[in-house]
């Protein structure tokens, strides 16, 4: 990695979405992709952040994502609606969701949308706080590329599968956002990018032992939070998002990290609560977050990655120059 400069969030997003324009991206998607990957540099989340700029930019010069897809939505209930990503990026399908669930929620009560022939969606609190933002309660599940196996085997056949669900709440929305490996992949391919080992109990390497190795991790398997548990959880994820959507499964979904073969065609599930429709009352569900604030040495998810944005908006952000190279 070579020395870092500090630029604002504007020229970030100005410089990755040139370079994923460059790379055959329709400008209005790489805008929309820039802006989720700075906002998770500025919220602390790397693993999401421009570090997925050059696999991004080569997987879109390559074809295996479609940079002039457009997304389109289906409704298929009066609260359900169904958005093919086309084999593009996920971000601009996860927009079209969002706008319709902003609507459908607060109408209906409660509202889903299922993504299918997705990809790699990144910082997943991201898109659950937009929604946490205008009142409603919104919960997100995606499922990944083969990374983990069910509990006592040794095949990968569920991604980290991440879960994220944001609530409103005072000033900032609580942000609840986690791989259900013990870490986010992410980390690994960072630890990757810089030469440097990760931590024992992170991943297994292809043989089925304990590695140190980012090569060996990435080749094998991650660890699963909370053991049988998150192996269990991962189960639940891998329905909900692919199963109920018709997209790929994990063991059937190419890598997000490189420009080889199919396109992923991983899936997402959105569902948007409005908390007025579950018949209590807001304030209740306040007070236990205010419990939790006024703990001493708790943290309340999700309030680290809006000061670190304040201070990035502020200062702005550290970056690699050499992430913004042409591919």
């Amino acid at each position: 990695m070579s020395e870092t400069v500090r630029i604002t969030l504007a020229e970030a997003m100005m410089r990755a979405e040139a370079v994923l324009v460059q790379a055959g991206t329709a400008k209005l998607t790489a805008a929309a992709v820039a802006r989720a990957l700075v906002l998770a540099e500025a919220d602390g989340h790397s693993g999401h952040g421009l570090i997925r700029l050059a696999s991004y930019a080569a997987q879109a010069k390559a074809g295996k994502i479609q940079g002039y897809a457009k997304p389109s939505l289906e409704v298929l209930r009066p609260a359900a609606c169904r958005v093919d990503a086309a084999g593009g990026f996920a971000y601009p399908a996860l927009d079209l969701a969002v706008e319709w669930l902003l609507n459908a929620g607060p109408a209906q009560g409660i509202a889903v949308a299922s993504i299918y022939r997705s990809c790699h969606c990144g910082a997943m609190g991201l898109v659950v706080e937009r929604l946490a933002r205008a009142g409603i309660v919104g919960l997100m599940v995606a499922n990944t590329p083969a990374a983990m196996a069910p509990w006592g085997g040794r095949r990968p056949l569920f991604g980290t599968n991440p879960i994220a669900c944001a609530f409103p709440f005072a000033e900032d929305p609580v942000v609840i956002d986690l791989s259900l490996s013990k870490v986010a992949r992410g980390q690994i391919l960072a630890a990757k990018r810089k030469g440097v080992p990760i931590p024992a109990g992170w991943a297994l390497a292809p043989d089925g032992s304990p590695t140190t190795d980012p090569v060996q991790a990435l080749a094998g398997t991650m660890v699963p939070a909370a053991d049988a548990k998150g192996a269990a959880l991962a189960l639940m994820v891998e329905a909900m998002a692919a199963g109920l959507t018709g997209a790929n499964f994990a063991a059937d979904a190419s890598s997000f990290l490189d420009a080889e073969g199919e396109p992923s065609g991983t899936g997402q599930m959105l569902i948007a609560i409005d908390p007025l429709a579950c018949g209590g009352d807001p304030a209740h569900l306040s007070a236990l977050f205010r419990e939790v604030a006024a703990e001493s040495g708790a943290r309340l998810p999700g309030l680290s990655r809006f000061a670190l944005r304040r201070q990035a908006e502020a200062q702005g952000i550290a970056v690699d120059p050499g992430w913004f190279n042409a591919v």
